[in-house]
């Protein structure tokens, strides 16, 4: 079962080395964690991930598939005002809801979701 876990926008910008890793670059040893700039994602950077927000998911048949048209309205598994889920590469990594920014759907995210990998 996935864990789930809020984080605040200030603990993600933290960019102050802790005292451990200040005495690990003057030790040359690893002493524990470390915290990262955005530089040190520098090379990452223009790495492509495919973003999904799947607002809900439906079952259905193929011949019942073939007759959707235009206007059709197809339930969803959710209700209305329910997270949706945010995957990156088809990995579930938070989760959020549907907002409009200007003339244009957004998602804002609310929940981290932290895996055991």
């Amino acid at each position: 079962m996935d864990e789930t876990k809020e984080v605040e926008l200030a603990d993600l910008g933290d960019t102050k080395p802790s005292a451990e890793a200040e005495n690990a670059d003057q030790d040359g040893e690893d002493s524990g964690p470390r915290n990262h700039t955005a530089a040190d994602l520098e090379a990452v950077f223009d790495v492509p991930v495919k973003v999904s927000a799947v607002l809900g998911r439906a079952r259905m048949e193929v011949s019942d598939l073939l007759k959707l048209g235009e206007g059709t309205v197809v339930e969803l598994d959710r209700k209305i005002g329910e997270a949706i889920d945010i995957y990156v590469n088809n990995r579930l990594v938070a989760r959020g809801e549907v907002v409009l920014v200007e003339e244009r759907l957004g998602v804002t995210m609310t929940e981290i979701i932290k895996s055991d990998r």
